[in-house]
Order: C-alpha cells, then sequence, then structure tokens
C-alpha cells in the first residue's frame, strides 16, 4: 500500500545547522564541516510533529544527526516507536564509491559501513548510498560501484539495513545506469526515484522504468518563484509511477521559499490521489 512519507531535506531550514562531511586531501581524514541554520524544531521532535501532520515515514539525512552516540541514536528510536511513525531510511549524503584516489574510496566506504551501523541503532528499515561520481559513460566505474554497493548491502544484512541507492549523482544520473546496477547487484540492492534528478527527454520512461525497483519514491517538483509546484509537470511523473504498479513510500520534498511545511502541503495535494488509490489513481 502506498503512503505518505518527508525527507528532513524539505525541513531543512527548521532543524538547525547542517553538518556536512567533507574529505581532506592533505590530512587525508574526514571532517565535519557545520552550516548555520535556525532550529525552530528538534529531530527528537519531528516524529511526534510528523506524525500529527499525518506522515506515516520520514527520511533523516545523515547531516541533520546531532550527535551519533549510543544514548541519542537509542532516544531516537523511541522517539519514532512512541509517535507509531516509520524511519524508512537515513540518506548517508557523502561517499564517493567511484573516486579515482584508492585510499579516499577505501575511507569513504568504511565511512559508510559506520552509517550502516547507526542506521540499524537508530532502527531505520534502510540506508541510501550513492553509487558514485563518476561519468556515466564509465563503465568500469559503474561495474566497481556495483560490486561496492553489492559488499555494503552483504554487510548491511547482519544488522537487518537494507542498502538502497538513487538517481543521484552523475554515475546514476540515466536510467540505463540505474538498471544495469540493479542488475549487476543482483537483488542485494534496491532504488529510490527521484523526480528530480532525471532530466531530458526520456525522464518520464526512467521514471516508469526504475520504479519497480524502487523503496521510495522523491516526489520532487519543478517549483515557481513563490513556491508553487509545476502541477502538469508532476502528474506526468506520477503517471509514470501509476505506470509501473508502484505500492511504497511517496516522499514529499520541498526546497522552495517561504514556510517549508506550507510548500509541502501544496505538494501532498496533488499527491494524495495517488495515496487514495493505492498508487493506481490521479486525474
Amino acid at each position: 500500500m502506498s503512503y505518505l512519507s518527508v525527507s528532513t531535506w524539505s525541513l531543512h531550514r527548521l532543524l538547525g545547522p547542517l553538518r556536512w562531511t567533507v574529505w581532506n586531501p592533505e590530512t587525508r581524514l574526514h571532517e565535519v564541516k557545520e552550516q548555520d541554520q535556525p532550529q525552530l524544531l528538534s529531530l527528537l521532535e519531528l516524529p511526534v510533529e510528523a506524525a500529527r501532520r499525518g506522515y506515516q515515514a520520514v527520511e533523516i539525512c545523515h547531516f541533520h544527526f546531532p550527535s551519533t552516540s549510543d544514548a541519542y541514536l537509542h532516544e531516537l528510536r523511541e522517539r519514532f516507536a512512541a509517535a507509531q511513525i516509520s524511519l524508512d531510511t537515513i540518506l548517508a549524503d557523502y561517499g564517493d564509491l567511484t573516486n579515482g584516489d584508492e585510499g579516499r574510496r577505501k575511507a569513504d566506504t568504511a565511512f559508510l559501513r559506520e552509517w550502516i551501523d547507526i542506521a540499524a541503532k537508530c532502527g531505520a528499515k534502510r540506508i541510501r548510498i550513492i553509487a558514485g561520481e563518476a561519468a556515466p559513460s564509465d563503465e568500469a566505474a559503474l561495474r566497481l560501484s556495483a560490486q561496492l554497493l553489492r559488499e555494503l548491502g552483504e554487510y548491511g544484512e547482519r544488522p537487518g539495513v537494507q542498502v538502497v541507492t538513487e538517481n543521484f549523482k552523475s554515475l546514476l544520473s540515466t536510467g540505463a545506469n540505474c538498471l544495469k546496477v540493479m542488475e549487476q547487484t543482483a537483488g542485494q540492492v534496491a532504488m529510490i526515484t527521484d523526480f528530480g534528478n532525471y532530466r531530458g527527454p526520456l525522464k518520464y520512461e526512467e521514471i516508469a522504468a526504475t520504479t519497480p525497483y524502487s523503496k521510495s519514491v522523491h516526489v520532487k517538483p519543478h517549483y515557481d518563484e513563490n513556491g508553487r509546484p509545476d502541477e502538469a509537470e508532476l502528474r506526468q511523473c506520477l503517471n509514470s509511477v501509476q505506470a509501473s504498479g508502484y505500492n511504497g513510500a511517496f516522499v514529499l520534498i520541498y526546497d522552495g521559499p517561504g514556510n517549508m511545511w506550507d510548500g509541502l502541503e501544496r505538494v501532498r495535494k496533488i499527491v494524495e490521489p495517488y495515496l487514495e488509490a493505492g498508487g493506481v489513481g490521479g486525474a
């Protein structure tokens, strides 16, 4: 059954500082660069607020975690359980599995294993791992990415965290490459299909082709200067999902101007008929 979810990226102007992970080529270590943002809602308060607003699930970007201590992760898990809302996915927003620097690639892979462990501790069902930043024409990089994704998928099996990737960054910017990775990972890894990350004349066909492999779809519309979604274009994306027979999470994405909850509501009004029809609907 299809259901409504929200990404913390859609609320990033409310949730406090963004803690970006970066690679320092001089020290050859990962660092965290903090970007100041207002905090009107804490991550611990989010589960009950999202549930109150009618969401059934949340996806959390890794840079929104103020702490990864065992105590904090346990409390976050308890907050989701108490609110009766699912923590579907941690979105690891750093890591390049196809980087030409082998040392960095190994460090990034180790970093992602650590986040698989973090996902398990806070009760997330899945973790999104970026396939890589190599050119989409690089077949060797595609094979390397599939191999490392498969290994990370196997690592995640022990704590019960499923690895998913996404049509995000250059390597998986085409539907054809997404399908190749799905084939090469042989069912070990699943997808997230993001409406906004396919571009070009094949966009709607690519959405329809990769949605059957997807655990969630990121409903990311085009917006005008007032934060109003392009409804006709969004419906084309949703109709491509409908054609695939998808039943899963519709994750609302908003990064336009104004109040972020209000922006999400404008998207929600367009999406809800599809949910009410169990993934087959929308006029």
